[in-house]
């Protein structure tokens, strides 16, 4: 039945110690799927979410229906969870470091081209195993100098076995939204279907080190240097779900959400029993690369027009901006055609501040996808 363990995080200071709890369903062995929730502290539709999937991996689980492991972390930042200052949760950046917490997660890639460069041979499960294995080499031999690079390794070391990897993120105001590797945009669609997602940002190098990028780019770089030679299979699927925006915390959206992973698991063969069709497709997938950021030409309060989920034109209305003291405006407008996926919750804007979010079909941009 399922089981609870606590990994305590290196202390950052006298008495003041943390720890990631993981909730373990089924039996390892077999196929594994880990989901965590709120890696970003103050984005909190995940944890509610994860809650309810729990009672349902419960029920699943006493049935004895459950052909796989499912892991469960519904606090993947304890350290964030507890920065708040003046009565706001701040849990984006970390107060000791200034670092976002879903940057700067160990890439492990040319570590193990160097320690497999003599150990991968020609069958693919074997070498599946070679590699999970040596990931998990480099994490138990990973250097935790504070906190957060004690929960940075914690939650890839229990996810980096994983076939599936759901990190359960929000946006500010935004729609259901996916990130997912190439090779996986089949795996990513099915998942949208029971999500509902109205957006599918595809991706290879997003950049800064963020948590599902480091899960999968080890397989891309293994396979382009000895795919030729071996089999490489790309076996681990690493996505970000993004659950809306911060303010859709409910258990009517949260149930809903968990029924839906459910359903995803039953038909990615971890649950036994009848498959709940997907539902039909509700956009088809874009490159990151052509996600364009609309911003803030002069500062001013902003009313918007657009909503998130409008299909927008190129000079479509997305807000305008009015100066307070002057009684000047202007509009911000699309600068694509493409899906506005998500905007910001404040209604102040600086100049130069990001208003918006469209996703477009056309890669416009290169390196550094995310931002800080």
């Amino acid at each position: 039945m399922m089981r609870i363990d606590q990994h305590p995080l290196p202390a950052g200071s006298s008495n003041c110690q943390y720890s990631l709890s993981s909730f373990h369903f089924g039996q390892p062995g077999a196929k594994k799927v880990y989901l965590q929730a709120s890696l970003h502290a103050d984005e909190l539709p995940g944890m509610l979410v994860l809650h309810h999937l729990r009672a349902l991996l419960e029920r699943a689980e006493a049935e004895g229906r459950l052909q796989g492991e499912i892991v469960l972390v519904p606090v993947a930042n304890p350290i964030g969870l507890s920065q708040t200052f003046m009565h706001d949760q701040m849990g984006r950046f970390d107060f000791a470091s200034g670092t976002n917490f879903n940057r700067g997660f160990p890439d492990l890639s040319e570590p193990m081209i160097a320690l497999l460069a003599d150990a991968l041979g020609d069958d693919a499960q074997q070498n599946v195993g070679l590699i999970r294995a040596a990931m998990r080499q480099l994490l138990d031999a990973a250097e935790c100098r504070t906190p957060l690079d004690g929960m940075r390794i914690g939650l890839m070391r229990l996810a980096h076995d994983a076939d599936i990897v759901l990190d359960l993120h929000c946006d500010c105001e935004g729609v259901m939204h996916i990130y997912a590797p190439s090779d996986h945009v089949a795996e990513a669609g099915r998942l949208g279907c029971y999500l509902g997602a109205r957006v599918l940002l595809i991706a290879d190098a997003i950049g800064g080190g963020c948590f599902d990028e480091m899960l999968f780019k080890p397989w891309l770089r293994l396979r382009a240097r000895f795919g030729a030679q071996f089999p490489v299979p790309q076996s681990c699927f690493a996505s970000t779900v993004e659950l809306r925006g911060e303010q859709d915390v409910s258990h009517q959206l949260a149930s809903a959400d968990a029924l839906g992973i459910y359903h995803y698991l039953c038909g990615a063969g971890l649950i036994a029993g009848a498959v709940a069709p997907p539902p039909a497709a509700v956009c088809v997938p874009t490159p990151l690369a052509g996600s364009v950021t609309a911003c803030a030409a002069e500062p001013g309060v902003i009313s918007y027009v657009a909503r998130p989920g409008d299909v927008l034109k190129s000079g479509d209305v997305i807000c305008d901006i009015v100066d307070p003291l002057s009684g000047g405006s202007y509009a911000v407008t699309s600068p694509i055609d493409g899906v506005m996926y998500s905007r910001v919750i404040f209604r102040y804007a600086t100049r130069g501040m990001e208003l918006a979010k469209i996703a477009g079909k056309t890669e416009r941009r290169s390196g550094n996808l995310l931002g800080p």
